[in-house]
């Protein structure tokens, strides 16, 4: 499932790319096709992303909710003037890809999408496109969403109103919420860094490595955590998903870590310290990294570099 740092990133491209302009939204594979009524024609005014949640709002004052889940992808196109990221989504169907940002690139990737000097809109939808956003110089796809409704402003206040706070929204009172919400209870840490109503945006690799890097003990109740180290626990996740809306990918190692730093990002089995390396030595002390399954999700952990209370 896409983590809250991608969500963000949607958010962002929106902005970018259909902020302000008034967009043609229809549903291609006809499961939303009331709700593209409600919207089309209609100009996107905010694009807002809290946790695993996104929100597009238009003028008339309804929102196009948009939740990923495991399966949900979104597809970006356009002409020539069109930058951003060509796709965001579910990792092991889509996954995310930048485009260049000089012309270039970007007219190549144009064309490689079916474009052509002469844009005159979006291609033929290809697969189950549940929602398709089009603007003046491109669109937007949208497939296997677990939500996707047209709610009003209260509808996606009531929402909001059942997540926790996100760390990449920097809002007032998130770190206290987030210090309070961990101490009030007796769930295991790895459990409540996984639930959006303590912290929301946090999926099962930021769980891992969060708790790797503070070295704290997965089990540990959450009442049993001091203030100050579920204080810094929240900046340390605040740093890691800025991080990772920065890069486009989960990026947990610093680069001496890493085989050739000078080289850019990380290759995939150097971006992480547990998530995905069970039996591997840890980086740190070399003792195997575990893996038990906790709430339906695989948990990593290091027995001996995470004791932490």
């Amino acid at each position: 499932m896409p983590e809250g740092h991608s969500v963000h990133r949607l958010a962002r491209q929106f902005s970018d790319i259909f902020s302000g302009q008034r967009l043609a939204v229809s549903s291609p594979q006809g499961r939303f096709t009331d709700g593209a009524a409600l919207l089309n024609d209609r100009t996107l005014v905010a694009s807002v992303a809290h946790g695993k949640h996104l929100f597009l709002h238009f003028d008339h004052g309804l929102v196009l909710h948009v939740h990923l889940g495991l399966y949900g992808a979104w597809d970006f196109g356009g002409d020539a003037t069109f930058r951003g990221a060509s796709s965001i989504g579910a990792p092991r169907k889509v996954g995310e890809q930048e485009v260049f940002d000089d012309g270039a690139a970007a007219d190549a990737a144009f064309e490689s999408a079916g474009g052509s000097s002469g844009y005159e809109g979006p291609p033929a939808p290809v697969g189950a496109v549940r929602v398709r956003l089009a603007g003046a110089h491109g669109w937007a796809d949208l497939r296997g969403a677990t939500t996707c409704h047209a709610i009003t402003e209260a509808e996606a206040d009531a929402v909001l109103a059942r997540l926790g706070p996100d760390p990449l929204r920097n809002l007032a009172g998130g770190k206290e919420g987030f210090v309070a919400g961990v101490r009030a209870r007796r769930t295991p840490l790895a459990a409540l860094l996984m639930d959006q109503k303590v912290i929301a945006g946090v999926g099962n690799v930021y769980r891992a490595e969060i708790l790797f890097r503070q070295g704290l003990d997965p089990w540990l109740p959450g009442r049993s955590l001091d203030a100050e180290a579920a204080g810094g626990l929240w900046e340390d996740t605040v740093a890691m998903m800025s991080d990772g809306v920065r890069d486009g990918r989960i990026i947990t190692t610093p680069p001496t870590y890493w085989t050739d730093p000078a080289a850019g990002l990380p290759a995939p089995d150097e971006s992480h310290f547990v998530y995905r390396r069970h039996g591997l030595e840890c980086r740190n002390c070399g003792t195997a990294v575990a893996m038990t399954d906790l709430a339906a999700r695989k948990l990593y952990w290091c027995p001996v570099c995470q004791q932490g209370t």
